[in-house]
């Protein structure tokens, strides 16, 4: 019994050099958000992993709002592939219902969660239901500068039902969230040389 369980760790872990190795994850000074505090990513002494970060962004707290609540389009903001099955906004509490293929699970997992803008600015979205223990993700958003920037705070709570150490879990949720700032930064640069 305890065979299958070492060899799907093991199968965990080359998939995560794999994945780790790949160019795409290779961060590019040029689109990569600028780090106030970088990203520390760990093991949750409760369980799962928690990561925060305080990241500057180029676009004002708005701009960056209106990327990060455009539910449909959350997938193009992960490298990790998902689709969204259903999308729910009632009186301003959405209700995202993701799938996601990731190399250390086994086929799709389900993500429902429910998010809410911050009166502030900002977007917390919590778990409602699916194959995760836990998910509390929170973005508080802040103008920066002149105003044509934005300080980000960001914080993350997942626990999965996996049996992939939460120390694997942690090493490649560092990859997926720099790849991830990585592309929200680029979606902000490219709104920007939109609206000049």
């Amino acid at each position: 019994m305890l065979r299958p369980v070492v060899l799907h760790i093991l199968w965990s872990a080359f998939l995560l050099t794999l994945v780790s190795s790949s160019p795409a994850g290779a961060s590019d000074d040029a689109a990569s958000a600028q780090p106030l505090r970088s990203l520390v990513v760990k093991p949750d002494p409760a369980g799962g992993v928690r990561a925060t970060a305080t990241l500057l962004f180029p676009g004002s707290p708005p701009l960056l709002q209106s990327i990060l609540t455009d539910y449909r389009r959350w997938p193009e903001l992960f490298e990790t592939p998902m689709r969204l099955a259903n999308l729910e906004d009632q009186a301003g509490r959405v209700t995202t219902d993701l799938y996601i293929s990731h190399a250390l699970l086994p086929g799709e997992q389900r993500l429902l969660c429910e998010s809410q803008t911050l009166p502030g600015g900002g977007l917390v979205t919590d778990l409602k239901g699916g194959d995760f223990k836990r998910y509390h993700r929170q973005w508080t958003l802040h103008p920066a500068g002149d105003g044509t920037q934005t300080k980000a705070e960001f914080e993350l709570w997942v626990e999965v039902e996996t049996i992939v150490p939460d120390w694997l879990v942690a090493v490649a949720m560092e990859r997926e969230l720099n790849a991830h700032f990585r592309i929200v930064r680029q979606k902000a640069l490219d709104r920007i040389t939109k609206e000049k």
